[in-house]
């Protein structure tokens, strides 16, 4: 996007909100978080970084940058933000919204890729696409991405709770057919890893030339 693009918007952007507007990318990982920023009149996106998961400096950065934008347009600066969802859930997002920052979160996948790239579902967003992306959508334009709902904390704990249910029943399943070809290697094929007796049944196995099972070294 040129700069006259991005002047474009920011103008439309201000003249809409009734106040000039600081956007925000974040790029959020487990070591660090990339934020890049474009305050109102400028033409040039600035990069800073905060150690991943330290919500406090992340809030002091926003405050400096707003204070900053503020200090040169002489007026009340709004902070608009975006992040993909992914696996820091969307604490982040109730944090910034807690903090009088305007927090929007993307899905990711609904970015449009270079028609020469396709993108593959763990590819990350860089924080300039991602600040583009947000400005285009305030500005009017819905297609560009799709925005996600952030559940309620509540919601979310019901979530994950569903999605460990389901690791949890992978691994049972991987432990009960691990169980089953031990005992297949000895000859036994019709023990059930997950009955109730299974303890039970287990003093009563014979491999297949009729031995008892042979004891577990610890």
């Amino acid at each position: 996007m040129s700069g006259t693009n991005i002047r474009f918007l920011q103008e439309k952007n201000s003249t809409e909100s009734g106040r000039p507007v600081l956007f925000v990318s974040l790029e959020l990982s487990r070591a660090t978080w990339l934020v890049t920023s474009l305050a109102p009149g400028s033409e040039k996106m600035s990069k800073h970084s905060v150690r991943g998961g330290d919500g406090a400096s992340l809030l002091e950065l926003l405050g400096r940058l707003r204070a900053k934008a503020q200090e040169a347009v002489g007026e009340t600066v709004q902070t608009i933000a975006i992040q993909e969802a992914g696996l820091d859930g969307f604490w982040v997002h109730r944090l910034l919204v807690a903090n009088n920052v305007e927090s929007q979160v993307v899905d990711a996948a609904s970015i449009a890729a270079p028609r020469r790239r396709r993108r593959a579902k763990t590819d990350t967003i860089d924080g300039e696409t991602l600040l583009r992306t947000l400005m285009a959508w305030k500005r009017g334009e819905p297609r560009v991405c799709a925005m996600v709902v952030p559940p309620t904390p509540e919601q979310e704990d019901k979530r994950r709770s569903s999605r460990e249910r389901a690791v949890l029943m992978r691994e049972r399943v991987r432990h009960t057919n691990r169980i089953k070809g031990l005992l297949a290697g000895q000859g036994i094929t019709d023990y059930d890893p997950v009955r109730k007796d299974r303890r039970a049944r287990l003093d009563q196995l014979r491999t297949g030339d009729g031995r008892s099972l042979p004891a577990t070294e610890s």
